[in-house]
């Protein structure tokens, strides 16, 4: 796999950046390098603070600019096999596969994102949310402006129906129950901070239901009523039923012991089944879906 195009970035300082080095600025917000690395692009006229060249122990200010060109780098590789679910001049619906990144983050992806193959198809479109990189199944996307912000505020009022069917462990007691463990940011070594169980955290709601009890594990439909970072991972599993495979969240929706996972990590199954929503320009109730993979397949007649 050859070279992709590489990337500029462009970033604002902000309150917590005033009176910071430059570099140490950098190194801080994109740890991944490294403070070294950082004073060597620096150093090589690879950063510009407010469009010149700037020094590496420059003292930044609020609201000042920082614009760093990103050299060619060889991605990852992924599964880049997509499928259109419904196309119209204001929608798409997309269906990612399980190890495609939705969106560019953690600074190892840009064209092998969910985004990029979109956009080849449709350079106006913009994603409505995103899906985790091990989870598959359907993205709506806008494309246009007019559609966007009807989508963006049903999405915020909650109007949106979005199921999900996932494999988790164990066989819960009840076939249909509710899940409101609240979601909030708690310390986590290898990141320092992510997205948990937390008594302090954010108000959360999942309606789950049992459709399959096998052995060892029960397939789930899974309804999120609010949009939490992996929310239905630490939901399933604050409810002691962590889904199957799962290498970062157990029992109680906090991270298992030891384990130095990250959320991007696979090992699960979780594929966003059907989304339902208005069409933001005719009002028409759309309801699409997308076949699951065939372990998240119900062997139920008809299914």
């Amino acid at each position: 796999m050859g070279l992709n195009q590489g990337f500029v970035h462009r970033e604002q300082v902000g309150a917590e950046g005033s009176g910071v080095p430059l570099v140490a600025h950098l190194a801080d917000r994109h740890p991944l390098a490294g403070p070294e690395l950082w004073r060597k692009r620096i150093q090589e006229g690879l950063v510009q603070l407010e469009g010149v060249p700037a020094l590496p122990e420059a003292v930044l200010r609020a609201g000042q600019w920082i614009t760093w060109a990103r050299p060619p780098w060889v991605e990852p590789e992924v599964p880049l096999a997509t499928a259109v679910f419904y196309e119209d001049e204001d929608l798409l619906a997309v269906a990612k596969p399980s190890g495609l990144p939705t969106l560019p983050a953690g600074g190892a992806f840009l064209d092998h994102t969910l985004l990029a193959l979109v956009r080849r198809r449709a350079p106006e479109a913009t994603p409505m949310h995103r899906l985790g990189r091990a989870t598959s199944g359907l993205v709506l996307f806008a494309r246009t402006a007019a559609a966007r912000g009807p989508l963006q505020e049903q999405f915020r009022a909650r109007q949106v129906r979005k199921v999900y069917l996932t494999l988790c462990t164990g066989s819960p007691e009840q076939d249909a129950f509710d899940i409101a463990t609240p979601i909030g940011e708690v310390p986590y070594a290898p990141l320092g901070l992510l997205h948990a169980a937390s008594p302090g955290g954010r108000s959360s709601l999942s309606h789950a239901r049992v459709l399959e009890r096998r052995e060892g594990c029960a397939l789930m439909e899974v309804e999120i009523a609010t949009g939490r970072p992996h929310q239905i991972r630490i939901h399933l599993a604050s409810a002691g039923h962590p889904l199957v495979g799962d290498p970062l969240y157990g029992p109680g929706g906090v991270p298992l012991p030891e384990t130095r996972a990250v959320p991007g990590d696979p090992g699960y199954l979780l594929h966003a089944h059907r989304l339902e929503f208005a069409h933001p320009r005719t009002g028409t109730w759309l309801a699409l879906a997308c076949p699951p993979p065939p372990p998240l397949r119900s062997q139920r007649p008809g299914w």
